[in-house]
């Protein structure tokens, strides 16, 4: 899944290029550094950015940051090191600096001069970043909303029209989830929604994508055809029915998958799931069912 807060970045992922270090003669341009930082709002191109400044003013190969949940890194992992410490935003920020040779007086003044210059893109960037992270993901979950979901069902579904590759779609829900509610209270269904959320991560393949659509329903695309979908329906079905919780308050899942056509757009392939699930329910609960891909 894609989307983590904690992100690590790595020389041939972002044309890391300084392999040796050659003197920059110019004077160190400021507003330049500024408008190069400012250029982006993915906090890894932001620290890309930073390190490739630096390598043309400093004999600096490398350069990780740790800030919070985040975990930047650029360039090579040896050389001499040397750690700093800023505060941004009122956490502190940890920089340790790989360099081929010791700095020099006037090159320790010119890292001085740019260090405080990447804080605010930083914290633009990663801002940005969470909020975007809000807009699109459950936070109970942490799995896909219903906005990101219907983004990504659309785009799926496209995808298989021009015979990109099959895709199919899961609907579950929890049985029994009303009556868990009604006698334990909302503090144990939270629970169990967010344990069910951390099954569904855990079991679904990093191709795939799941969101909760509301309450207890929840949906997987799956990047591979109906009995692929059906493998993973198993897979799911059996981590609930091992999972301590779920048995001690009886809770199941029900599942129904369909597959993708090139005639089926992505409400009607829901529909089609969603049939199935019904069916699933019908012969007793936890239990899934496949489509036929054939609406009535």
């Amino acid at each position: 899944m894609d989307f983590g807060l904690a992100t690590e970045l790595y020389p041939d992922e972002y044309r890391y290029q300084t392999e040796h270090y050659s003197p920059n003669d110019n004077p160190l341009d400021l507003v330049q550094v500024i408008q190069q930082l400012h250029a982006s709002l993915d906090p890894r191109t932001v620290f890309a950015c930073y390190g490739k400044v630096l390598g043309q003013y400093l004999p600096i190969q490398g350069v990780r940051l740790s800030y919070g949940e985040h975990k930047l890194s650029w360039g090579k992992r040896y050389g001499i090191s040397v750690k700093r410490q800023l505060i941004c935003a009122g956490m502190q920020l940890t920089i340790q600096y790989q360099l081929l040779t010791p700095l020099t007086p006037s090159q320790t003044s010119n890292l001085k001069e740019i260090e405080p210059l990447l804080l605010q893109p930083l914290l633009n960037a990663m801002q940005y970043q969470e909020m975007s992270m809000q807009a699109m993901f459950d936070s109970l979950t942490g799995l896909g909303n219903r906005h990101y979901y219907s983004q990504s069902l659309s785009n799926a579904t496209a995808r298989a029209h021009r015979k990109q590759g099959s895709v199919a779609l899961i609907v579950l829900d929890l049985d029994n989830f009303k009556q868990l509610n009604d006698k334990f209270g909302h503090k144990c269904g939270d629970y169990i929604l967010k344990e069910f959320g951390d099954i569904i991560r855990a079991t679904i393949r990093n191709t795939d994508q799941a969101f909760r659509i509301g309450g207890d329903e929840f949906v997987i695309i799956v990047q591979g055809n109906i009995h692929a979908a059906g493998l993973l329906c198993e897979r799911i079905v059996s981590a609930i029915n091992q999972h301590t919780s779920f048995t001690q308050f009886g809770v199941s899942c029900s599942l129904g998958a369909a597959e993708s056509h090139d005639t089926i757009e992505a409400e009607q392939l829901y529909e089609l799931a969603d049939k199935a699930l019904y069916q699933a329910k019908a012969a007793g609960r936890n239990c899934y069912k496949l489509s036929q891909n054939q609406l009535v």
